[in-house]
This record gives C-alpha cells, sequence and structure tokens, in this order.
C-alpha cells in the first residue's frame, strides 16, 4: 500500500541498539518514497560510540545524506523542536530498552529523550519501534505504561528469538509506514504483539 506523507515532517530518533540499524535505514529509504520530510536525531551513545556494525561518523553521515539534513546530536539542540512545532510526527527507532524505560518514567537526559519530550508538549504523536533484550523482562512494565500514554504508539513488535533469548524483542520495521499513518490518526495499528519473527508452525 502507498502512503502519501508529502506534506508531513517525521522526526526520527536514533538510539544505540546498532544491530538494528540496517533494517532501519531501509525502513527510513522506504519512508522517504511517500515524499516525507525526515529530521533525525542521534541519541548521545548513537552519535558517539562505533561498534562491529559501522561507526557513529558512518552512521551520522548516512543519516544526513538519507534525509538531506544534518542530525541533531545534542539536548540544546533538540529542546526547540516543540516550541517551533518541528515535527508532526516523531518516530524513535530504533528504540533501546534505556530508553524506552527512561521515557516511562520521565527522563530527558539525551537529544532524542529531549527531542520526544518536546516533541508530546504539542500534542502530537511519538512512535516507538522497539528493540531491547529485556521486553518480556525488566522492561515490561515500561511497555505497559507507554501503551497506555496518550499520544505514544508502538510499531507492532514480537519477539526475535525466543529459543536463545525469550525477553528478547524488536519491532517489524516494515510496518512503520503504516503505523505512522495510523498514528497521525490517532490510533494504534492491532494487533501490536504478533507472532514471533519468522516462526513457523512447529508439531
Amino acid at each position: 500500500m502507498f502512503y502519501d506523507f508529502h506534506d508531513k515532517s517525521i522526526g526520527v530518533g536514533f538510539t544505540g541498539s546498532f544491530c538494528t540499524y540496517e533494517k532501519i535505514f531501509t525502513a527510513l529509504e522506504n519512508l522517504k518514497q511517500t515524499g516525507a520530510k525526515l529530521l533525525p536525531v542521534f541519541s548521545l551513545n548513537a552519535s558517539s560510540l562505533n561498534s562491529r556494525f559501522g561507526t557513529s561518523e558512518s552512521f551520522l553521515k548516512r543519516a544526513e545524506t538519507l534525509t538531506g539534513h544534518a542530525p541533531i546530536t545534542t539536548i540544546p539542540a533538540a529542546e526547540p523542536i516543540g516550541p517551533k512545532g518541528l515535527m508532526d510526527i516523531l518516530v524513535i527507532a530504533p528504540c533501546t530498552g534505556n530508553t524506552l524505560s527512561k521515557l516511562a518514567n520521565g527522563i530527558s537526559d539525551t537529544p532524542v529523550l529531549m527531542a520526544a519530550k518536546s516533541h508530546l508538549r504539542n500534542n502530537r504523536p511519538l512512535v516507538i519501534s522497539l528493540s531491547t533484550n529485556d521486553a518480556l523482562g525488566m522492561n515490561l512494565k515500561n511497555i505497559g505504561i507507554l501503551l497506555n500514554t496518550k499520544n505514544i504508539y508502538f510499531v507492532p513488535f514480537g519477539q526475535d528469538d525466543y529459543r536463545a533469548k525469550p525477553n528478547s524483542m524488536t519491532a517489524f520495521t516494515e510496518l512503520l509506514p503504516e503505523t505512522i499513518d495510523a498514528a497521525l490518526k490517532g490510533k494504534q495499528i492491532q494487533p501490536v504483539i504478533r507472532s514471533p519473527h519468522g516462526a513457523t508452525q512447529e508439531a
């Protein structure tokens, strides 16, 4: 299904789940085809840490090339997002367990969390694309809190490796456009919790 977001400004908050970045960039490339204006925001870890999945510099450059906008990487730069009404909707993708727990408890000590706080003051939608190893552990209560918080919506998610990492859950990023479309209308697409990634019927 084709979505037309040519008149929408969509913020994208990158946090430190580096193993999911390739999927996120693919999702953003598809989102770019809808005509949306994409504004990247990077958490402190996302903008400074290197990993086996790539360097922070390469991710920052890739985000700028894709969106046409230099990423916001500081708390002071993120703070005006709300007062200036810079975004119609903000997507945190990927959203780590650390970011999830802080968001649920009103902590805004990174650029992405400040962007979320500033954006939500305008009663505009925030979408979470989950990626955490403890979704069914310590963070389960925080998922519950955010599922019941006004203006917060989730990209549907499921267990990504239920045998080796039974508490881990990640979002189905291919559903990002559909989630955004629904969130802009004040709706959460359902079902929000889906069968495990790659699950097959077992005898």
